[in-house]
């Protein structure tokens, strides 16, 4: 389980739209294993696998150490509530860097787990917000589009100073 290197804002494979994974193989094992090691380092609470430079669907959120962790793969929302919460994000692709994003409250999604079965769920509250954020980045857009303009021109300039 390595600790792979950070895409970092604004590197350009932060947009890219991530490909289905076909084969569900010991290749993907290696790479959730990966990932969670990834994001433990960071530290975060969810990655995907284009925040390493692999665009594929593929992402793996730990909430918590109680909660577990959840492995997605091809995740796709099926439905949005339309109640929203506004919570604070980051990325471990930005570390240090948070603003508060409204998202629907509750969503219903489809995925895939490591052998291919399909599952449907639906989420809520944290865990809702958590599997939005992910999905965006694996359909290339990165958190910061969430924002309003001006919010995310001044969370970008307090970025660029904190990288020196």
């Amino acid at each position: 389980m390595p600790i792979r290197p950070i895409l970092r804002y604004p590197n350009p494979g932060l947009k890219t739209v991530c490909a289905p994974v076909t084969a569900f193989d010991a290749s993907l094992a290696e790479l959730a294993d990966d990932l969670l090691a990834t994001m433990r380092a960071a530290p975060g609470v969810g990655i995907t696998a284009a925040h390493i430079g692999v665009f594929l669907r593929i992402t793996v959120l730990e909430l918590g150490r109680a909660d577990g962790v959840r492995l997605y793969v091809n995740p796709q929302i099926t439905w949005r509530s339309q109640e929203t919460m506004s919570h604070a994000e980051g990325s471990v692709s930005m570390p240090g860097a948070t603003e508060e994003v409204t998202r629907p409250r509750a969503i219903g999604f489809r995925y895939q787990d490591a052998g291919g079965n399909v599952h449907e769920e639906a989420a809520e509250d944290f865990l809702a917000i958590c599997l939005q954020h992910e999905i965006d980045q694996l359909d290339g857009i990165f958190w910061l589009q969430r924002l309003s303009r001006l919010k995310r021109d001044r969370l970008v300039k307090r970025w660029e100073k904190m990288q020196g």
